[in-house]
């Protein structure tokens, strides 16, 4: 009797733990270095309002991916940024964290980058220092290394009127509760 309980138990236990592993999909994620640009002239490649995947450079919710990142995160690539272990140096994370939220990569940055992905800040989107000066977003956020971006999900880029134009539209779109169609 204790022979068949301890077969049982050998072939139960085993499918229990595949059914529990098997519920949850492993998104992919990988580690990288974070920056941010504004759409202006100086800072981008010819047209400042349009993005290398012809999309509309709109600052709520384009990010840019370095050259290297382009399989794994091709235009239409839904990412969530989980913030870097430390912060600080030149690392603002933390002060912007609240308006980075999900993004969409589809832009793409100079060659010699790499590892890297670039948020669009709008350049409204300043910060006043304790002494009165102000700084724009991207300048806050400097250069914050050990940072991960996660993919949450696809949309199809080449159909302007299905890319969300909102943070609002976005989680909606991610979370399933929106009219734009994930790809």
């Amino acid at each position: 009797m204790t022979t068949l309980g301890a077969l049982m138990g050998f072939f139960l236990l085993p499918s229990a733990s595949l059914a529990l592993s098997a519920s949850a999909p492993v998104l992919p994620s990988y580690p990288v270095t974070i920056t941010a640009y504004n759409a202006v002239s100086s800072q981008t490649d010819g047209n400042p309002f349009e993005t290398a995947s012809g999309a509309y450079s709109n600052p709520e919710i384009v990010a840019a991916r370095s050259r290297d990142l382009a399989e794994k995160l091709p235009f239409g690539t839904i990412i969530e940024i989980d913030a870097p272990a430390e912060s600080g140096g030149s690392c603002g994370y933390k002060t912007v964290e609240p308006i980075i939220g999900y993004r969409v990569i589809a832009d793409t940055m100079n060659a010699r980058y790499t590892g890297y992905i670039d948020i669009l800040f709008s350049t409204k989107s300043n910060y006043t220092r304790t002494n009165g000066t102000t700084r724009n977003a991207s300048s806050v956020l400097g250069v914050c290394t050990g940072a991960t971006v996660r993919v949450v999900g696809f949309v199809d880029i080449s159909r302007p009127s299905r890319l969300p134009k909102t943070q609002e539209d976005l989680v909606a779109l991610v979370k399933g509760g929106s009219d734009l169609a994930l790809k």
